[in-house]
């Protein structure tokens, strides 16, 4: 039997003619919103970008956006100082040294670290992962002076070994977290099959878990990637200036702003425009792992 509606009649009560009217412009309202706050967000990008390409003495006398008026203010001139900085250059380079090594290392012992916890057997495995998750909650400042003076004792404090060192112990937790959670879900009697056509755990992992884990080896990548690229806390104790990073060397140059800054905004364009680039080339990966984690 249908219950009778509000109006006498069968069927579901008639939505009333505001519910109508905002479930019909819902999408198209919604829609405008994002691409809304999608264009706020961007402004700062593109005020950089605009201010990248202006000349130094124009930044001071009007706002980056007026290059859109006066199209003639576009000049290459800053980037041909900035890649004839060696200062700059040379932190961009110690910057792609610290960001690989950081990034690969912990998607790699991380991957192993977690499939260890998922599927293998050893004496107080979950005790270890307690710990290991108990690592989370640990901050990054109460480490830097023990550190500082162990990096000291062994002779890597100043170079880019020491950074490396420090963002791997620190993102391995996150990182193995975030893996064993994954690598749990896969289905038992995928590997059971894969042991019984004789693979072992070295193949096992390789053949089978890892291709699997794509999307979750992608997203930890972009956010251990993005974490490294950004730092400079870490950089400013760990570094002196033959090492130093891509934020340091445009911190330094910010002191002397009124003799730098023709370095500052492509610099700083620079440093923004290739974590970006990483993200979008990896954007699908990082979506499907962070909905296959939250489907699980």
């Amino acid at each position: 039997m249908t219950a009778p509606s509000a109006d006498g009649t069968g069927g579901r009560p008639r939505p009333s003619l505001a519910a109508r009217i905002a479930s019909r412009s819902g999408g198209g309202v919604l829609r405008v919103f994002l691409i809304l706050m999608a264009l706020l967000w961007l402004t700062p990008t593109l005020g950089l970008l605009a201010s990248s390409f202006r000349d130094p003495g124009e930044m001071t006398e009007s706002g980056w956006w007026t290059v859109f008026t006066e199209p003639s203010q576009f000049t290459s001139e800053l980037y041909s100082t900035l890649l004839g900085n060696d200062t700059i250059t040379d932190a961009l380079v110690n910057t792609i040294w610290i960001t690989v090594p950081s990034t690969v290392l912990v998607v790699v012992f991380g991957a192993m670290a977690g499939y260890a916890f998922a599927w293998m057997d050893f004496k107080g495995r979950d005790w270890w992962f307690v710990a290991v998750v108990g690592l989370l909650v640990v901050p990054i400042q109460i480490a830097l002076i023990p550190l500082a003076r162990l990096f000291g004792d062994i002779g890597v404090f100043g170079s880019i070994v020491g950074p490396i060192l420090f963002h791997v112990g620190f993102g391995l937790p996150f990182a193995v977290f975030l893996l064993r959670n994954f690598f749990a879900e896969i289905p038992r009697e995928l590997l059971e099959a894969a042991r019984l056509d004789g693979a072992g755990e070295v193949r096992l992992f390789f053949t089978v878990v890892m291709p699997l884990a794509g999307p979750a080896l992608a997203s930890l990548a972009i956010f251990q990637f993005l974490w490294v690229w950004n730092d400079l806390l870490v950089a400013l104790i760990f570094t002196d200036t033959s090492s130093q990073p891509l934020t340091v060397a445009l911190t330094r140059e910010t002191r002397a702003f009124s003799q730098n800054i023709e370095t500052l905004a492509p610099g700083a364009f620079l440093s923004l425009v290739i974590p970006l680039a990483v993200f979008f080339a990896f954007q699908r990966q990082f979506v499907s792992g962070v909905m296959a984690g939250a489907v699980k």
